[in-house]
Parts: structure tokens; C-alpha cells; sequence
């Protein structure tokens, strides 16, 4: 691949202040060593309030968004860039806002003819009794809760009687307002990273996610040796082309830009469903995207170019 922007300074937009920070730190850093190495005229920018200033006085020509969670992930940071005519990778501010609350997700899903697991939003709106009623009578339990807008599955809980998820739900709630609870399916977690735009767009080959844990939570995403990750996934040739297909399907139904990756669960009779779709996917030496890459013959390197390919003011 020849170099995309190799003529202009390339701003790694890493850190920021949400409760990914840690893990966006790491991201950003195996990027701007990459575009170093690379030999790219590029620099770390650490997400704060001052943001536009650092962006305007180091004369960053081309964003690289390295940022996960809210504030990065959301579409805030990429509205600020659109209004300074800062090309930069990854989906436009709609796709991400909407990829970042889990409900809406699952709403164009639905409508798409993704298949997704049966769920449920408690929020203050309602008391918690009749909230928990509800959510027990669309998913039954055990249920999965989770906060609506966090990644890397923070605060994401099993509840397997009705005391453990009105606990659960009430935390989150109190938190952020809103909840998501969802059936419990225990089955074989698998992800699928979707790379390029237009008529290059492609799925990557499926990754198996088999962690140490329960399921795949944060600890088992980022500490190495907690995930054992193998790829290609050990699914039948039609099982893998349908994830496949409905990979790049939930890509293109949130309008999604240049890189995304999907998390599926596949139920012991092959019955598959989404979870979730992630905008701006890590970048950390244990992170599924660059497994992937790997054992479709690419590298890191190639990886971050394909990347910063993608970016544009046009989404």
C-alpha cells in the first residue's frame, strides 16, 4: 500500500477522560509508534478541554482517533474535528453516537435484520421493582446488565436470581441514568473486524474469543494470557461466511466508516447473534483487530495504513 497522507502531520488522538482512558493510552501509542516507524510526521495528542488548541498550534493536517468511550467514541470528538476541516479515520459523528448507546444499536439492527438477543432499559423513569418486573419478563434469567454507552465491558455483570439484578440494575442506573439488560446466552463468543470503505469493504477472518472468566470482560480483554484468542474461529465454512456477512451487514446498517468490529455470540445450535458494534476498535498489543489482520496475512503496520486510509470529512 503506498503511503495515504504521507505529506501531511498525522495527529494519534489517544487518552481522553473516559473510563477507557488506560486502554486508549495503549492504542494510541502502538499507532504513533507504528506511523513513526513508518517514518510519517506524526505526534501524541492526549484528549483534554484544550483539545482544539493543541490540534490548531501543532498544525495537525490529518486526525488519527485512537480514543475509546464516551467523549471519543460518541461522535463529540469527530463533530469538533468536521467543524475545524480536520480529516480523520472512522465512521462520521452519527454513526458513532448512534454505535455508542447500545439501544439504538439494537433498534437499527432489528430493523436491518440483524439478529439480536431479547432485552430490555430500565431507566429513572420507572421504579425499580416494576423496571426489574420487566426486564425479567423480556429476558428471563440469568440476564447480562450493562451500562449503555461503556466499552471493554465495564460494568457489565451476570445476574442469576432477582436480588443480583435489581442490585445490578440499580448501580447502573443511579450511575448513568439508564440501563441495558439482556438475555443470557452462553455459547461460543466470537468477533469480526470489518476494514476498507466502498468496494473494498471486507470482513476480517472471524477471531475466537475463549477467556478464563466467566465471559469476556475487561479483564480478560486487556491482560495478557486471561483470553485465549484463536483465529480463524473453529466454526463449520457456512457458520463463518454467515458472521462474516453479518459483520459487514451491521456495518453498513449504522453507516459505519472504514473500520468497525462486530461482537457476536453463537448459540450451541449455531443460532447467532450481535452484541454489539464497535466504531473505533483497540489497538493494544491483546486486541482482537490486530489478531485478525495477522491471520489474514497483514501486519500492524499495514493495519494502521489501512486505517489512516479511511480518513476523510466525507463519511
Amino acid at each position: 500500500m503506498t503511503k495515504p497522507f504521507g505529506g501531511n502531520r498525522v495527529g494519534v488522538l489517544m487518552g481522553g477522560t473516559s473510563g477507557e482512558r488506560e486502554v486508549s493510552l495503549r492504542s494510541g501509542k502502538g499507532v504513533l509508534d507504528s506511523l513513526t516507524r513508518q517514518g510519517y510526521d506524526a505526534l501524541g495528542i492526549d484528549v483534554g478541554a484544550d483539545v482544539a488548541e493543541r490540534l490548531r498550534d501543532e498544525n495537525v493536517e490529518v486526525a488519527y482517533i485512537a480514543l475509546h468511550g464516551k467523549g471519543g467514541e460518541d461522535g463529540s470528538i469527530q463533530g469538533l474535528l468536521e467543524t475545524m476541516r480536520i480529516p480523520y479515520t472512522g465512521s462520521g459523528v452519527a454513526a458513532s453516537a448512534v454505535a455508542m448507546d447500545k439501544e439504538l444499536t439494537k433498534l437499527v439492527f432489528r430493523h436491518r435484520g440483524v439478529p439480536v438477543l431479547e432485552d430490555s432499559y430500565p431507566d429513572r423513569s420507572k421504579k425499580l421493582d416494576v423496571s426489574c418486573a420487566e426486564a425479567i419478563a423480556a429476558t428471563g434469567l440469568p440476564a447480562i446488565v450493562k451500562p449503555l454507552s461503556e466499552g471493554s465491558s465495564l460494568g457489565v455483570e451476570i445476574a442469576r436470581d432477582e436480588r443480583a439484578l435489581r442490585d445490578a440494575v440499580g448501580r447502573l442506573v443511579e450511575k448513568f441514568g439508564r440501563a441495558m439488560v439482556e438475555r443470557f446466552l452462553s455459547g461460543r463468543e466470537i468477533t469480526v473486524g470489518v476494514l476498507g470503505c466502498g468496494e473494498s469493504l471486507r470482513a476480517l477472518p472471524v477471531l475466537e474469543l475463549v477467556p478464563k472468566n466467566e465471559f469476556y470482560d475487561f479483564e480478560a480483554k486487556y491482560t495478557k494470557g486471561m483470553t485465549e484468542l484463536i483465529c480463524p474461529a473453529r466454526l463449520d465454512a457456512a457458520t463463518t461466511e454467515r458472521a462474516m456477512k453479518l459483520a459487514v451487514a451491521a456495518h453498513r446498517a449504522l453507516g459505519c466508516h472504514g473500520v468497525s468490529r462486530v461482537d457476536f455470540i453463537v448459540a450451541p445450535d449455531g443460532d447467532m447473534f450481535a452484541l454489539e458494534l464497535n466504531s473505533i476498535p483497540g489497538m493494544t498489543p491483546t486486541s482482537d483487530l490486530p489478531e485478525e489482520i495477522a491471520a489474514e496475512g497483514g501486519s500492524y503496520d499495514s493495519l494502521v495504513l489501512e486505517i489512516l486510509s479511511s480518513a476523510s470529512l466525507v463519511k
